[in-house]
């Protein structure tokens, strides 16, 4: 017999799935773009900065990208943080096709190493803007054109790209964490859509605003500089005309989302439980239908599944949308998915009370986990 307690469940997971939709649709009529920018005649200059440590993997690759780039008024800046391996050498190997390499420096106290990268590129910039670009991210000839016309036409102070995925087929895709997903979802002014992947700001006014200065121990500092910009920020799902795509492991993508995912809901205890016991809510589902195994099948057990399927049609839709073919595969495997982004929040949690989240090697202090709250106004 079906209980009340059972019914008042299902009827939260089905309204959660229908909330998560609508959230998801909005966001993809708001910031995907139905057509391409138009490109005027006079663009400003614009300076393309890469941090770069232990990036071999996928440095010749984005330069290969920017260097395609149809944009005349460009220059390329690549910081290497101290690299263990032969990053620098193949930075350098770019220098005759105009790439200018900066040479890492002692990490000040305080600064997280890609804070401090960053601004170290934003000062040697000459541009009258600048894109920051992950290594793992690949742009296409038109995308800086496209991004310029933009950030002009809507008179806005700083874009960010939302990433799609290129490389189908592999485990670092059908088992990608759901940063995006949360991010589209949960999208609103005091916790807007930003991506670190490709992001473009009005240089002059930004350094005179102290640059990364103020946020040199944030996890996320572009998320901090999209709320302070309040309305003259916008984010863009990135489509098959603007050209921004990222192959990144998936290694990197769950150390990337243990230091991001506990920041992400606050950084307090109660809101990483808070977060914990909503994943764990998103995961009833399925572990119910598992537990037809030993139970033999019954009508809860089909009403669950039918809720697994409903939330696989949401993540399909919004797979359907950031990859570029595939999608289908990815939606099925949403069980799997969600309950890794379980485990992975569980152990953002245990890092941080630990002190052991890293980025490449380097520990995140606690100071970062405290003041990357990002449900605040200024």
């Amino acid at each position: 017999m079906i209980t009340a307690y059972f019914i008042a469940l299902a009827a939260l997971l089905v309204c959660t799935a229908f909330v998560f939709f609508v959230r998801l649709r909005m966001a993809f009529q708001k910031y995907t773009p139905k057509q391409a920018f138009e490109i005027t005649a006079d663009l400003p200059t614009v300076s393309v900065c890469i941090p770069a440590r232990n990036e071999m993997h996928a440095m010749t690759q984005c330069l290969e990208h920017v260097l395609a780039s149809n944009y005349e008024k460009l220059e390329i800046i690549v910081y290497d943080d101290s690299s263990v391996d032969d990053t620098s050498v193949l930075i350098r190997s770019f220098a005759h096709e105009g790439v200018r390499f900066v040479p890492g420096t002692k990490l000040p106290a305080e600064w997280l190493g890609r804070n401090y990268a960053l601004q170290t590129l934003a000062k040697e910039a000459s541009g009258e803007y600048v894109l920051f670009l992950d290594v793992d991210t690949l742009i296409q000839p038109t995308t800086i054109s496209q991004l310029v016309s933009y950030i002009i036409s809507t008179k806005s102070s700083m874009v960010s790209v939302l990433p799609q995925r290129s490389d189908l087929w592999r485990p670092s895709v059908l088992f990608s964490t759901l940063r995006y997903f949360w991010q589209l979802i949960f999208n609103g002014k005091t916790s807007p859509a930003v991506s670190s992947s490709a992001w473009l700001i009005e240089r002059e006014s930004f350094l005179a605003d102290g640059g990364f200065e103020p946020h040199k121990a944030e996890v996320q500092p572009e998320t901090h500089i999209a709320v302070s910009l309040a309305g003259a920020y916008s984010p863009l799902v990135s489509t098959a005309t603007l050209g921004v795509s990222f192959e990144k492991r998936w290694g990197s993508q769950i150390e990337t989302s243990r230091r991001l995912l506990l920041p992400m809901t606050g950084g307090a205890w109660w809101q990483g439980v808070l977060g914990v016991l909503g994943l764990t809510f998103l995961n009833v589902p399925f572990f119910t239908v598992l537990t037809s195994i030993t139970i033999g099948w019954t009508l809860e057990h089909s009403i669950m599944a039918a809720i697994t399927v409903l939330f696989m049609a949401v993540y399909g839709y919004y797979t359907q949308r950031m990859w570029a073919k595939g999608w289908w595969l990815g939606a099925l495997l949403f069980p799997a998915v969600v309950f890794q982004e379980l485990i992975v929040f569980i152990q953002s949690i245990i890092g941080y009370s630990r002190r052991s989240i890293t980025w490449k090697g380097r520990p995140v202090s606690s100071g970062a986990q405290r003041t990357d709250s990002i449900s605040y106004n200024k």
